[in-house]
């Protein structure tokens, strides 16, 4: 479809979703706010139309004004000026354009659930799993939104075996959602009195939160089991069977919540856990069918794979995916430089899907 095709097409879906919105009396509350959300979403990409549109439009009559100048060498100049500007502007916002009609991912909007678990390097994996989860923390913060610590595994010296965090606010998951995969440590560990650098790494996972009309349970389904809670080496915190751990059977997914003193509000925290992780299977088994020729492209959400190594000795992120290396390794784990890594993680995938063409 060519561009003009693709500018009538959402000039023409406004004006429908304002035709219906006029006679709100007809519509249903969730279909009110479901064609009012629509329209918001149009807003920006109708005004970058209509922008474009005008440039055409005095591209056009500037060319006719150079036809119709004659032997008149001023206005001719003046005509030919303002062509030159004209021309340079349209391709930048054509291509503003064309970023804000790729089809949206429907799901950037939602909150989202993190998971972060240490993976192979021992202690000095768990410190780094810790290091991270407070890095998505900082970032959290930085862009007001909210990070609600829903569980936190322990290893007794400052590191963390696995924690889960819910973050809500505006475009999170679109935002985070490059983040999933294998992220590696190179550094000193405070305890190598030698000052050989080690290598570790930690798995991110960034789940899209379901809503309970996303994904239906069936309580058969499931296996509940109730525990008493215990902290770091096995000391029982808690005298009652207050833990819940919930298996799925179809899935196999298996989620445990012990931080609450409440049994309920253990099972309810479980709950949406095991809803975003089944959630995000679907969205992974619909992404696999779509991309099934692709490899090792931005937004696979492969976490079986090395994404990013953070190498302390110099200084220095990398993320492998689009070989971009940045040196602010403090200002990264700090949350403050995350967004440099972040928005060239979706420039890359924005310049993939228009060269596909989706």
């Amino acid at each position: 479809m060519s561009l003009n095709s693709s500018m009538e097409k959402v000039l023409d879906r406004r004006r429908e979703v304002e035709s219906l919105l006029a006679d709100s009396a007809a519509l249903s509350n969730s279909d009110l706010a479901q064609l009012s959300r629509e329209l918001s979403d149009l807003r920006p990409v109708c005004d970058q139309i209509e922008l474009v549109q005008r440039i055409q439009q005095e591209l056009d009559d500037a060319r006719l004004l150079i036809e119709e100048a004659g032997d008149d060498a001023e206005m001719l100049a003046m005509a030919q000026d303002e062509v030159d500007a004209l021309a340079a502007q349209l391709p930048d916002e054509e291509q503003t354009l064309q970023l804000l009609l790729l089809p949206k991912d429907k799901d950037d909007s939602r909150n989202a659930i993190l998971e972060v678990r240490a993976g192979t390097g021992g202690d000095e994996a768990a410190l780094f799993a810790a290091d991270l989860f407070s890095m998505y923390q900082r970032f959290a913060a930085k862009h007001g939104w909210r990070f609600e610590v829903m569980e936190v595994s322990e290893t007794g010296i400052g590191g963390y075996k696995e924690a889960t965090a819910t973050i809500s606010g505006s475009d999170v998951f679109a935002r985070l959602k490059f983040e999933s995969g294998v992220h590696r440590v190179q550094r000193v560990p405070e305890t190598e009195g030698s000052g050989r650098i080690h290598t570790s790494a930690a798995t991110v996972a960034v789940l899209p939160e379901a809503e309970d009309v996303d994904i239906q349970i069936d309580e058969a389904d499931l296996r509940i089991d109730v525990f008493r809670a215990s902290g770091p080496g096995g000391q029982s915190v808690n005298t009652t069977d207050s833990a819940v751990r919930i298996t799925h059977l179809p899935t196999g997914i298996v989620v445990s919540q012990q931080d609450e003193k409440s049994q309920h509000k253990n099972r309810a925290k479980a709950m949406k856990i095991l809803r975003a992780r089944i959630y995000d299977a679907e969205r992974a088994r619909v992404e696999a069918e779509r991309a099934a020729e692709r490899k090792g492209q931005v937004g696979s959400g492969d976490r079986s794979e090395r994404i990013r190594t953070y190498n302390f000795p110099q200084g220095r992120v990398t993320d492998h995916r689009i070989n971009f290396t940045l040196y602010k390794l403090d200002r990264v784990v700090a949350g403050e430089s995350l967004d440099e890594v972040i928005d060239a993680l979706i420039s890359e995938d924005q310049t993939r899907r228009l060269a596909e063409g989706n």
